[in-house]
């Protein structure tokens, strides 16, 4: 990086439709960039990417402070109620290499509901969608995020007594990605204090590949 008093962490989320992702990128940038709102079809219906400003007192290197920026790439639902399957996987395909081609992803953030069972069927069309974009190496890349939290807790169900009732198809799913996950209420803007935690513990899962990115290819058509 030219700024070594800096650092810039590359995210994507991915997921279905409703499951929050846009809120989500919304919340991880501390802004409104994406639109997000309730809908009977998919909102999302091209790739866009956020960028945050500096962030300050969130990571020390070497016993420095570094200003943190967040770059998330917003993506179509996967499957989409207006394009196909294969729309969706070429546009975010070209738009990871396109954004990220050369400095690298560092973390693809799967974006599921904690107040709604994950079906076998489900779990494994994300995760072959996942194969397709990011390759072999997908599960050190891979971080699962659960959103609407606050509605599993309202149900009784919170933190880690919440994955001992959780099917065994997302358990199978999180000890895939190593357990990589967070629990994200996003219904409402994170507070400064909750979005630090949130970038500590996404900035830990990169730290197990040494801070290094994922490379894309750019495509020659």
């Amino acid at each position: 990086m030219a700024d070594t008093s800096e650092m810039t962490i590359n995210l994507v989320v991915l997921g279905k439709t409703q499951t929050g992702k846009s809120a989500a990128g919304n919340s991880l940038l501390g802004s409104s960039d994406f639109e997000s709102h309730g809908s009977p079809c998919s909102v999302t219906t091209c790739c866009s990417l956020g960028r945050s400003c500096r962030i300050l007192g969130v990571i020390r290197r070497n016993g420095c402070e570094l200003a943190l920026r967040v770059q998330v790439l917003d993506t179509p639902s996967y499957p989409h109620s207006g394009l196909s399957k294969e729309q969706v996987r070429d546009m975010v395909r070209s738009a990871l290499a396109h954004h990220f081609g050369e400095e690298g992803l560092h973390l693809a953030l799967l974006v599921l509901r904690a107040d709604l069972p994950l079906c076998p069927d489900e779990s494994d069309e994300a995760v072959q969608f996942i194969q397709e974009l990011l390759g072999p190496t997908w599960k050190d890349f891979t971080a699962v995020l659960l959103t609407h939290a606050d509605k599993a807790e309202e149900a009784g169900c919170s933190g880690e007594a919440y994955l001992h009732s959780a099917s065994s198809t997302l358990l199978s799913l999180l000890s895939s990605v190593q357990h990589k996950y967070i629990f994200l209420d996003n219904q409402k803007g994170l507070i400064k204090e909750e979005r630090t935690i949130v970038l500590k513990k996404l900035l830990n899962f990169i730290r197990q590949n040494n801070y290094q990115g994922l490379l894309f290819k750019h495509s020659k058509e």
